[in-house]
């Protein structure tokens, strides 16, 4: 049997390279006008920068889990003493870069924009401790929570909620110390590693324990107590948008629940607008909730009506 030929190959491409490249740059220089007024094009933050900058400072609050094998007592200061350093050093190189990118009218006297990126990077240093002790009160709820952890180190190595939060606490801080798009970087990482999509903005007490994870979804103005449990699935969103006269969303503006002290949400449930779960309340799976509640209340979905075949009824 003949084998059969081989393909022909074109001597050219079928495409129009030049054009294709030439419309895309008038693409991009029309977006780039609109965006920086015709001012030189300013550097963008690196988005591989900045998740480099996190898995130095994830390894340094917690470096027997995430630093190198074989750190010793006498070498773990040493490691988490080098690392900061480095990660601060670059740290305050994307925090430049995106001090610069906002300011679009160029209004930043010379050395400011430095002196600030500086004063932003050492006040986010010195709350390293803080955030450690924060995330430790978490990884103990989880642990003190969840009957199939066998150990705190499992908890640290394993759980998608306290890798999530571990991010979240970094996060957090740089957005307010007024870095929001470095903070939606490292929040946008989580969310890819971990399937929580916590918004660098909510702010969230002690002893926070997401409980699977996979599909938590927590908004930019969310207030979240002490002690506070959510399952898997659970969406913390707005209930609408304000709009201007013009139909454009308002930005802004606080949307998204507050939920007291020892509430528990279980898996599935949606909370949506600024309303308040009060303190130690419990909303069961797959509840739709739009209102608030008092404290202790227990919100459960309505039950289930029987089917008339199985009642024994007609049609």
């Amino acid at each position: 049997m003949p084998q059969s030929a081989e393909p022909r190959v074109a001597s050219e491409p079928a495409w129009d390279l030049g054009a294709i490249v030439a419309d895309l740059a008038g693409l991009r220089a029309l977006s780039q006008r609109r965006r920086y007024r015709g001012r030189p094009l300013p550097e963008l933050p690196s988005r591989e920068a900045v998740a480099g900058v996190l898995q130095d400072l994830v390894a340094a609050l917690y470096p027997r889990h995430f630093g190198p094998n074989g750190l010793s007592e006498d070498t773990l200061d040493v490691f988490v003493a080098d690392t900061i350093e480095q990660a601060l050093r670059r740290l305050r190189r994307e925090v430049r870069r995106e001090l610069r990118l906002t300011d679009l009218d160029g209004a930043a006297k010379p050395g400011e924009i430095d002196r600030q990126a500086l004063t932003i990077v050492a006040d986010f240093a010195h709350d390293l401790p803080r955030i450690r002790a924060l995330l430790d009160s978490d990884i103990r709820a989880a642990f003190d929570g969840d009957p199939a952890a066998k150990s705190i180190d499992e908890v640290v190595f394993c759980y998608p909620g306290v890798a999530a939060m571990i991010r979240h606490r970094l996060a957090h801080r740089l957005y307010a110390l007024g870095v929001p798009m470095l903070a939606r970087i490292v929040a946008e990482i989580a969310h890819a590693e971990t399937g929580i999509d916590i918004h660098p903005g909510a702010i969230i007490g002690e002893s926070f324990f997401i409980d699977h994870g996979t599909g938590v979804v927590i908004g930019e103005t969310a207030r979240i107590g002490r002690r506070v449990r959510l399952y898997q699935a659970v969406t913390l969103g707005a209930k609408r948008f304000e709009t201007d006269e013009h139909g454009r969303i308002v930005k802004g503006g606080d949307r998204h629940p507050i939920l007291e002290d020892d509430v528990v949400i279980y898996a599935g449930a949606t909370v949506l607008g600024r309303v308040t779960i009060g303190q130690g309340a419990q909303v069961g799976g797959g509840v739709w909730l739009t209102r608030s509640v008092p404290p202790g209340s227990v919100i459960t979905q309505a039950k289930p009506v029987a089917d008339s075949f199985e009642s024994g009824g007609g049609i």
